[in-house]
C-alpha cells in the first residue's frame, strides 16, 4: 500500500499556516487601550476611583477583543510621561486614557500628539483641550469645563447675597485655571475679588494664607483645589473663627474628602456633575438613567455608596469610545496601526447626543469636550454626603 504521507503533509502544513494566519490576525485586531491615572500620591482619591471604572469596561467591542494596561503616575507630572511614552512606543496602544489632574494630562499632551495617538483626559481643565491646535487634535476629555462650573458657582453666589470673595487654590494648572474662570465671571455678577492665595498640594500648613483672606473680611472664599488637600485650608479657616461661606470645586467630590473633612466641610457649596446627585435629578432628565445605572453597576462590585464623580469620569471615557471604536472598526483600519488610531481620533470628534453621567456630549473639531449647561448642578455638604443645593 502507497504512503499517503506525501499528499498530507503538504496539507497539513496548508492547515497549520491557515491557523497561524487566522492567530495572528486575531492578536492583530486586539485593540489596545493604555492608561495613566494617579492611585498614590496626592491625588490618590481621584485615581482610585478611575481604576475601579476602567475595572468594570467591557473587554471587547463588535467582535474585537480589548487589552487595558493600566500604569499608576503616582500624581506625578514626569512620570505621567513615562507612562505615557511606554504606553505609546512600548506597548503600541490605540487609545490614551489619562490621567487624573490637570499637570499630568498637559504633561502628557506633546506625546499623544507626537504618537498620533488619541488621549482622553480625566482632568478638567479647558487648558487641557482649547485651543484645538496642532497637538491639541489629537486630545479630547471627559470632565466638564471650569467655565461651566464657574458659571454655576458664581450665580449661586449672586443668588445668596456674596459680594465680595477671596480665592485660595493650587499653585498649579488646576489652581489657575479655576482661579482665571472664576475672575472672568466675578464682574458679570457684580462680585469682587478681594484677594488670591495660592498653596502647593503638598503643603502642612496654609496659616499664612488664611490671615490674609481672613483679613480682607470675604462674604465667601472658594477653594480652587482637589481631593483631600482641599481640605486644608477650610480646616484652618473654621480653626481661626471664619464665619463665611465656604465653596469648593467639583475636584473634591469624593468619599476621603469627606472623610478627612468631616465637620470643616459640612455646609460648604460646590458645582457637580449630575451624576453626584442623581437621585435627586427629576425623572425628566435624560442624565438620571445613565446615571442611577452607572451607580448600580460601580457600587455592586464595589459598595454601597463607593461611587463617586471622579468614578463617573473614568466611566465617561468609555462611553466615548464606545461610540468611536465601532465606527473606526467598520472603517477597515486594523487595530495597532496610524490609520485605526486616526480614524478612533476622527470619530471622538464627531459624537453626537451621548448622553453620559455627567451631561449630555456633542464634540466637534473646536470642542473636544462637547457639553453645555446641562453638566453641572449646584450641591451641598449636608450631613456628611452630597445633596442637590436648593
Amino acid at each position: 500500500m502507497k504512503s499517503t504521507q506525501p499528499i498530507l503533509a503538504p496539507i497539513s502544513r496548508a492547515l497549520i499556516a491557515t491557523g497561524l494566519a487566522l492567530l495572528s490576525g486575531i492578536a492583530a485586531a486586539q485593540i489596545k487601550i493604555g492608561v495613566t491615572i494617579s492611585t498614590t500620591g496626592p491625588a490618590a482619591s481621584l485615581g482610585i476611583p478611575e481604576r475601579n471604572a476602567v475595572a468594570l469596561m467591557p473587554r471587547s467591542i463588535a467582535g474585537v477583543n480589548i487589552e487595558y494596561i493600566v500604569l499608576d503616575d503616582g500624581s506625578d507630572p514626569v512620570k505621567a510621561v513615562q507612562n505615557a511614552r511606554k504606553l505609546v512606543s512600548d506597548d503600541k496602544v490605540d487609545v490614551l486614557v489619562g490621567s487624573s489632574t490637570t499637570p499630568n494630562s498637559l504633561a502628557m499632551i506633546d506625546v499623544s500628539a507626537e504618537g498620533k495617538t488619541p488621549q482622553i483626559s480625566i482632568a478638567s481643565s479647558l487648558s487641557i483641550v482649547d485651543p484645538v491646535d496642532a497637538k491639541r487634535h489629537w486630545i479630547f476629555k471627559t470632565p466638564q469645563n471650569d467655565a461651566h462650573m464657574m458659571t454655576a458657582m458664581s450665580q449661586h453666589m449672586s443668588d445668596k447675597g456674596v459680594r465680595k470673595v477671596g480665592l485660595i487654590g493650587f499653585n498649579d494648572a488646576y489652581g489657575e485655571g479655576v482661579i482665571t474662570q472664576f475672575s472672568r465671571l466675578a464682574p458679570v455678577r457684580r462680585l469682587d475679588v478681594v484677594v488670591v492665595e495660592r498653596y502647593a498640594r503638598t503643603d502642612t500648613s496654609v496659616t499664612g494664607q488664611v490671615l490674609k483672606l481672613m483679613a480682607a473680611n470675604p462674604d465667601a472664599i472658594l477653594i480652587a483645589a482637589s481631593g483631600t488637600p482641599a481640605v486644608l485650608p477650610a480646616k484652618t479657616l473654621k480653626e481661626r473663627g471664619y464665619k463665611g461661606q465656604i465653596y469648593f470645586t467639583d475636584g473634591v467630590v469624593n468619599n476621603d474628602f469627606l472623610r478627612v473633612g468631616g465637620k470643616d466641610i459640612e455646609g460648604s457649596f460646590l458645582p457637580v456633575g449630575p451624576v453626584v446627585v442623581a437621585k435627586d435629578l427629576p425623572d425628566s432628565n435624560p442624565i438620571k438613567k445613565v446615571a442611577l445605572d452607572f451607580t448600580k453597576k460601580y457600587e455592586d462590585a464595589n459598595g454601597k455608596g463607593s461611587m463617586n464623580s471622579f468614578a463617573g469620569h473614568g466611566w465617561n471615557a468609555w462611553l466615548m469610545l464606545e461610540r468611536a471604536l465601532p465606527a473606526a472598526i467598520k472603517s477597515g483600519a486594523k487595530p495597532g496601526t496610524e490609520a485605526f488610531r486616526a480614524a478612533v481620533r476622527d470619530n471622538l470628534e464627531n459624537i453626537k447626543e451621548l448622553v453620559t453621567t455627567h451631561g449630555v456630549m456633542n464634540t466637534s473639531k473646536t470642542d473636544h469636550m462637547g457639553f453645555d449647561q446641562r453638566a453641572r448642578v449646584m450641591a451641598q455638604i449636608k450631613d456628611g454626603g452630597w445633596v442637590l443645593a436648593k
